[in-house]
């Protein structure tokens, strides 16, 4: 299917996938880092930032999710990408990375290695955030994104450094995640998210040292899953990208690398 996107760079492509409720700008922050060497190519999921909603009758699940961006890389002639994503982007990631469609997969805070009681706190934070980005008046919003008070309380649960997400940004951020079509559908079928299957490419997985939404002892059971130890991002949270940029750019170019290339 056809899905909003932005593209910038030369190299082999790398796909970035957002998290509920987030539109392709979350990955602003590191796209110009990661167009040095890579052609990369933010999108927005189906029924969230200006993308449309998965066909009718389609079910808001992981798999269809993954199924658009799998359509979507041969709609554009991108054949086996380099993919990262950011929480429902980094469980599409290693989905896709489970069906060997792609180089290489990286995951940010991936969601689905969470226990019942992890669930239950995420799916509740989800629907607060979401009901007070729709209950603030536009006006109010800008004067509470300029505010450090204010953008502390708008971001603190997702990022751990509110002071360096743009009052732009912020307001971007906070109308998409209030208008996404998909974002309750989608919510709703976190509930029976289980880790994707074993994956077939190399996968990178890495974690907020502060994750508040994710609590990074989730990081243990994705160690579990892909057999390998969970990076660190340490001074980050959920959303780490306007964290460290430098440092996420860092290990999305480290994890987007094939084996064996200099």
């Amino acid at each position: 299917m056809e899905l909003a996107f932005e593209r910038r760079g030369t190299g082999p492509p790398l796909i970035l996938m957002h998290g509920i409720g987030h539109h392709w700008q979350a990955w602003l922050p590191v796209m110009d880092r990661l167009a040095a060497s890579r052609t990369v190519i933010a999108v927005d999921l189906p029924g969230f930032g200006v993308s449309p909603p998965l066909p009718p009758g389609t079910p808001y699940t992981a798999e269809s999710l993954a199924d658009a961006v799998e359509s979507f890389c041969t709609l554009i002639g991108v054949r086996e990408p380099h993919v990262a994503g950011n929480s429902l982007g980094g469980y599409l990631a290693l989905e896709l990375a489970s069906r060997g469609v792609v180089r290489t997969a990286t995951a940010l805070s991936p969601a689905g290695f969470w226990s019942r009681a992890e669930l239950a706190y995420c799916q509740a934070a989800l629907r607060a955030l979401r009901a007070a980005a729709a209950a603030i008046p536009p006006q109010w919003l800008v004067r509470a994104a300029e505010d450090p008070v204010g953008r502390a309380m708008l971001a603190g649960l997702v990022v751990a450094h509110p002071s360096r997400l743009s009052p732009t940004a912020l307001v971007a951020g906070s109308q998409a995640l209030a208008r996404a079509p998909g974002f309750d559908a989608t919510l709703a079928t976190f509930t029976g998210l289980m880790p994707p299957g074993p994956p077939k490419v190399p996968v990178t997985v890495a974690w907020g040292e502060h994750d508040r939404l994710l609590r990074r002892r989730q990081a243990v059971r994705a160690a579990r899953w892909s057999g390998q130890r969970v990076k660190l991002l340490k001074g980050c949270g959920h959303v780490p990208m306007s964290d460290d940029p430098e440092l996420v750019a860092r290990v999305l170019l480290e994890g987007s690398t094939d084996r064996g290339q200099a």
